[in-house]
Parts: C-alpha cells; sequence; structure tokens
C-alpha cells in the first residue's frame, strides 16, 4: 500500500513540474511573440500597436527592462513626456547598472523642464561611467538652465577634455562666459565653436554681437555676411548687413571707408528688395543708411533718396514709431516743417512708441507755437521714461510750458514733483516759487523761498523774488 502511495504522490509532483515548466515556457513564448509583434509594429510605423505589445510584454514580465525601455522610447518620440518618464524610471530601477535608461530618462526631464532632477539623474549616470563627454554636455545644458553657471563650466570642462571636437559644448561654454560677464573668454569660446562646425549659426550670432559691442566692426560684418550665406531663406539676414554696413560707414574714419561702407549698405539692401519687392520694412532700413549717409555727408541728394524711401513705407500700417520718427526726421532736415510735425505726431501714436519720437514732436511743436501739444508730448514720453533722469529732464520744462499756456496749478504740480526728485535744485526750486507767487499762493511760496535762500542766501533769483513778496 506505502509503495502505491509514494509511486502517486511522485506522479502528482511530476505532473505539477511540468505544468509549471510549460507554464514558464508558454509565458516566455508569449514574452518573445509580443517583442516581435511590436518589433513588426514599429517597422510598418503602427506605434499604437507597438505600445499594446509592449505593455502585453510588461505584463507577462514586469522586470522586462526592454520591454520598459522600449516603450518609453516610443512614448518620447510622440511626446509623452510623462509616460516616457515612467517608463526609463522603471528601467533604472530594473537595472541600476544599467545606462541607457538613465540618459534617456535624463533627457526627458530635461525637455519637462525639470533641470534640477535631470541634473541629478545625469550625475547618477556618470557615477556608472565618467568617460562620457556628451552625457557631461547634457548635464551642463540642465545646469545652465538652473543659472548655475560655474556648475555648467566644471562640466563643460570634462566634456571638451574628453572631446575636445564638440562644437555644441563649446558654443555652451560662450553662453556660460557671457552669463559671467566674460566676454573675452566667451569671444574665444565662441570662435572655437565655428572653427568647430562653420555652419553653427547661433555661434556666429553671438560672435557678431560681441564684436559690434567690441567696435569690431570688420569682423562683426564677416560673421554676418557668413550667417546671410549660410541661412538665405531669411531676408533679415541680409538686412542685418546692410545695417552692419551703415553703422560702420558711422564709426569709419576717414572719408573712404565711410563712402564705402555707405554704398555696400544701399547696394546691399538694394539686392534683398530686388529679391523680395513686397517687403516694405526694407524700405525703412534702407531709409535709416540714406538718412544717416546725408547727415555724414550734408548731402541734399541722399537726404531726398532718404525720404523717398521711408515714405514708401510711412504712409502704411506697417510703419512702426521708429520709422514714422525717422521720417519726420528727415522732413525736418528738408525743411518740411508742416509735413515733419504731422509725421512725428503719428509716431508719438503708434504703439510700441519710439522715445524719441515725443522728444522731437514737442521740440518742433514748441517752434511752431503748439504749446498744448508740446507739454502732452512731454508729458508722455516722462509717463514711459519713469526713471529720476526722465523726470528731472523734462518736468521744468513741462512747467514751463504750463506757465506760458497760464495753467499754473500744472506747472506747481509739475514743479514739486521736480522738487522731489532733487531738493537741492535751485532752478527748478525757484521756478517752483514764482509760479506758488503769479498763482496767489504766497504761504506756498514763502515756503518755498525760504527752503531756497537756505541753501543758497546770494542767490539773486530768490532775493528778487524776496523783493516781489514785501
Amino acid at each position: 500500500m506505502r509503495p502505491t502511495f509514494l509511486a502517486f504522490s511522485a506522479l502528482a509532483l511530476t505532473g505539477v513540474a511540468v505544468t509549471v515548466v510549460y507554464q514558464r515556457v508558454a509565458r516566455e513564448y508569449d514574452y518573445r511573440h509580443l517583442l516581435s509583434r511590436a518589433d513588426a509594429a514599429l517597422r510598418e510605423a503602427h506605434p499604437y500597436g507597438a505600445i499594446e505589445a509592449y505593455s502585453g510584454a510588461i505584463a507577462l514580465k514586469p522586470g522586462s527592462l526592454l520591454a520598459h525601455l522600449r516603450r518609453g522610447e516610443i512614448y518620447w518620440k510622440r511626446g509623452d513626456l510623462g509616460a516616457a518618464s515612467r517608463d526609463f524610471k522603471a528601467a533604472a530601477a530594473l537595472d541600476p547598472t544599467a545606462t541607457r535608461p538613465l540618459e534617456e530618462w535624463g533627457e526627458v526631464l530635461y525637455e519637462r523642464g525639470r533641470y534640477r532632477r535631470a541634473a541629478e539623474i545625469f550625475e547618477a549616470r556618470l557615477r556608472l561611467e565618467p568617460e562620457s563627454p556628451g552625457v557631461l554636455y547634457r548635464l551642463a545644458l540642465a545646469r545652465y538652465r538652473l543659472r548655475d553657471l560655474d556648475a555648467a563650466l566644471g562640466a563643460l570642462a570634462g566634456a571638451i577634455r574628453q572631446d575636445e571636437s564638440n562644437a555644441d559644448a563649446h558654443y555652451l561654454l560662450g553662453l556660460c562666459f557671457l552669463g559671467l560677464g566674460r566676454t573675452v573668454d566667451a569671444i574665444k569660446a565662441f570662435e572655437r565653436a565655428v572653427e568647430r562646425s562653420p555652419g553653427l549659426i547661433a555661434a556666429r550670432e553671438e560672435l557678431a554681437d560681441l564684436y559690434a559691442s567690441a567696435g569690431r566692426h570688420n569682423e562683426e560684418l564677416d560673421q554676418l555676411q557668413l550667417i546671410a550665406g549660410l541661412d538665405r531663406e531669411h531676408l533679415e539676414r541680409q538686412v542685418a548687413v546692410g545695417l552692419a554696413h551703415g553703422r560702420a560707414a558711422l564709426d569709419a574714419s576717414d572719408r573712404a571707408a565711410q563712402e564705402r561702407h555707405a554704398n555696400l549698405a544701399i547696394l546691399t539692401l538694394a539686392n534683398a528688395l530686388d529679391r523680395t519687392p513686397g517687403q516694405l520694412m526694407i524700405y525703412g532700413t534702407l531709409g535709416r543708411i540714406w538718412l544717416e549717409t546725408a547727415i555724414v555727408r550734408n548731402d541734399r541728394i541722399d537726404l531726398r533718396k532718404a525720404i523717398e524711401a521711408l515714405e514708401r513705407i510711412a504712409n502704411t500700417t506697417l510703419a512702426t514709431s521708429d520709422v514714422l520718427t525717422l521720417y519726420g526726421r528727415a522732413l525736418l532736415r528738408d525743411n518740411q516743417v508742416d509735413a515733419a510735425e504731422r509725421v512725428l505726431k503719428q509716431a508719438t501714436e503708434r504703439y510700441p512708441v519710439e522715445l524719441a519720437a515725443f522728444l522731437e514732436y514737442a521740440s518742433i511743436a514748441e517752434r511752431r507755437n503748439h504749446l498744448e501739444a508740446a507739454r502732452t508730448a512731454l508729458a508722455g514720453y516722462v509717463a514711459l521714461d519713469t526713471t529720476e533722469r526722465g523726470v528731472n529732464s523734462y518736468a521744468l520744462k513741462i512747467a514751463s510750458l504750463s506757465t506760458r499756456l497760464g495753467d499754473f496749478p500744472t506747472a506747481i504740480s509739475w514743479l514739486e514733483r521736480a522738487t522731489r526728485a532733487a531738493p537741492e535744485d535751485l532752478d527748478v526750486l525757484a521756478a517752483l516759487t514764482d509760479a506758488q507767487l503769479v498763482s496767489g499762493r504766497r504761504d506756498q511760496a514763502r515756503s518755498s523761498l525760504n527752503r531756497g535762500l537756505q541753501l543758497d542766501p546770494q542767490n539773486t533769483r530768490f532775493i528778487a523774488l524776496a523783493e516781489r513778496m514785501r
């Protein structure tokens, strides 16, 4: 009896073992089949089918790093960064020694704007394999986004030491130096970037700006011309070259260089117009160059060309405040005073407003005895330029115009504002005292007079005001 029981028990255990093995083999087969289905779906550009198959594989084998990784990559390509991040995180947890999940997880975090966490993941990746210039570069990017420029420089030093040919790393190095105010080092870094990648437009743009700031106009022009050659589709590149020639003409020390750069500026912009005649904004740039040339040369022919160019755009809705200001300036120089006043008024009403338009309109309006218009323009200027300098420079003028208009309350209001900004300015204080006296505010005038005499007992204006108050 006992041998029979043992035989049956052994047979049952064998059956269980066979069943377990069979289920394991079947599960592995199904898992492999799902991976194959997912790969086939990807080849046929059916990402949803691939995601479904990889999800099935993960359900069969939750510990599958491969399935998590591949599904995460599909999510990433489709822009579902949250799902991609979860899969890469799971893959990294399944095998802490695997580098690829950490790299891809860090990149997805960076794209999501989670720069601090991305930097932490890149650092974890580097602990596994320090000799990774690409990862060091991405770590530097994350640190740069966090404005931790010193840490970014440290990562870039390692990236460039390991791979000196990476132009993007040199470009980022230049940006970090710029952020730290190290412009000389920034120029050198950007120069190395374009040496390694001549088509890196972003680095050339930075170089052009830095050369311009340093007064190195020939080198600025070289960069702008190269950019225009690399990016022929964008007309503004050619316009930038024309403007640079215009600046070089103004800065040139000899007449020959002025002529050469002015002519090149005009030729470059004219060529741009030939390519796209409908680009009216180019007329604004061309008019600016002609006007600057006319002023330098004192040439009426150039002035007429400036007016013709600016007129083409000034009469359209595309005319910006700065273009209208230029046009008004050119008309005034041509003694077309009525037209200049009208155009400068339009410039103060076109937003965003060119601040200079208020001042130039106020000047011509006052000259023509349009005092209310002049005062309004200056008040508009001060409203936009709220710095102490802006208030101090024009409050006295606004008060003077108000006095001439017989508007003493407004004059006093502006003079009080000016004295608050500059309490020891005797000219402003004397004007305030006079306005208070004329408007019948004798007590206030007496207080202002006493303050003025305390500041300067020998001041002739305050002595005269004191005589008037007796």
